[in-house]
């Protein structure tokens, strides 16, 4: 009896990971599911979203993200009528940040990098996790303001953990943390995810607010426009070359 009873331990042992990770692929598979499938999903080339940030009172940043299918992405945001870009062609990312001075492209870091990188996924970690070298566990679930949510930690290539809930009715995404190191520092940033709208069969969030989390202060995206497969030629994601620099000024021919 008690060697049935080792056995019978060693086979949940043995069976547990496959169970779990399972689990992780069928809450995936809803979560695809209600965005709208996997076939609208792919059929998606490029997507264009307007929208706003609010950043504190009084001041906001209109900007226009387009992501392109093959790891491209470009934002633009004006502030206090300076337009700044972030962008990323596949491989580098780079940008263009008047607000401090630098009107010239330039290389970002690898740690600020990883952000626009994450940003040119069209699809989302969660899509084909496996093989974009990603891990997905299931840490169980969690109340989310009284919302049962499904808790995924999600270990992104780049070294990234993000912990994804997922609602355990709509099966859509209602919060996300993401954990950087920021200039040789951790931060731990957070998401509130909602006022989801469909736009030609695919279910998107309209509304995010983020910001350090335990921090009072908070950014919201609102979201007024998404389009997609719009026409994006892959040039807008490369770095342009920096502006010449002015040529010097000629001395002055002395008179006779």
């Amino acid at each position: 009896m008690f060697r049935k009873l080792c056995f019978g331990m060693l086979a949940v042992a043995v069976l547990a990971p496959a169970v779990w990770a399972q689990t992780v692929d069928e809450i995936i598979a809803k979560n695809v599911q209600a965005r709208g499938g996997s076939d609208k999903l792919k059929s998606v080339q490029s997507i264009k979203s307007t929208a706003t940030m609010t950043m504190g009172p009084g001041m906001e940043a209109p900007g226009v993200l387009i992501q392109k299918r093959g790891n491209l992405a470009r934002l633009e945001f004006t502030v206090q009528g300076l337009t700044a870009v972030q962008a990323y062609d596949g491989k580098n990312a780079w940008q263009i940040m008047p607000f401090t001075g630098k009107k010239d492209p330039e290389l970002m870091s690898a740690d600020e990098a990883k952000e626009v990188e994450e940003m040119a996924d069209v699809d989302g970690p969660l899509v084909d996790y496996k093989s974009k070298g990603h891990q997905v566990e299931l840490l169980g679930k969690e109340k989310i303001e009284g919302t049962d949510a499904y808790k995924l930690k999600v270990t992104l290539k780049n070294g990234d953990v993000q912990t994804v809930y997922i609602d355990a009715d709509s099966f859509l995404e209602i919060k996300e943390e993401t954990k950087r190191t920021i200039r040789g520092s951790e931060q731990m940033a957070e998401s509130a995810i909602g006022d989801y709208k469909e736009v030609n069969g695919i279910i998107f969030p309209f509304a995010v607010e983020s910001g350090i989390k335990g921090s009072p202060e908070k950014q919201k995206l609102t979201i007024t426009k998404i389009e997609l497969n719009v026409v994006a030629d892959d040039s807008i994601f490369k770095m342009p070359a920096p502006a010449p620099a002015p040529a010097p000024a000629k001395p002055d021919t002395p008179k006779n």
